[in-house]
């Protein structure tokens, strides 16, 4: 039965941390608008705070992008790899269809090469054919 007075308490403190975060007076965290500092400034364990109180985390975010019209730090994060990651793609794309261009061209050679391997050698000319430039001596 302690546990609820516990909860109950984390839970008001970090609705105060939250209000102090966003009118931009922090007391015990750098005011950074962020889970970690909202930790911080409510005095509560980061993994409490993003495992017992996640529909807390999401008000703070939420009113981040509402009362400030800024984006959350872990969003700006995410958007940001996501658009590197689709350059990643993009260039990968593209070295792939050079690569495969790249196997088409050798495949020809190798196979042009091979044919030229196989193919009969044109005959060499005969002796009948062959005029001595200088006679024999005998």
């Amino acid at each position: 039965m302690t546990t609820q007075p516990r909860h109950d308490d984390e839970r008001n403190r970090i609705r105060e941390a939250m209000d102090r975060l966003l009118t931009g007076k922090p007391t015990a965290s750098d005011g950074s608008l962020t889970a970690k500092a909202l930790a911080a400034e409510a005095s509560v364990h980061r993994m409490a705070l993003m495992k017992r109180h996640a529909d807390l985390k999401n008000e703070f975010y939420e009113r981040v992008r509402t009362e400030t019209r800024q984006t959350p730090e872990p969003e700006k994060r995410l958007r940001e790899s996501v658009t590197q990651l689709r350059k990643t793609i993009k260039d990968q794309s593209t070295e792939i269809k050079e690569l495969r261009q790249q196997v088409t061209r050798l495949t020809l050679a190798s196979a042009v090469l091979t044919q030229a391997r196989d193919a009969p050698q044109p005959s060499s000319p005969r002796a009948s054919n062959v005029i001595r430039l200088h006679p024999r001596r005998r």
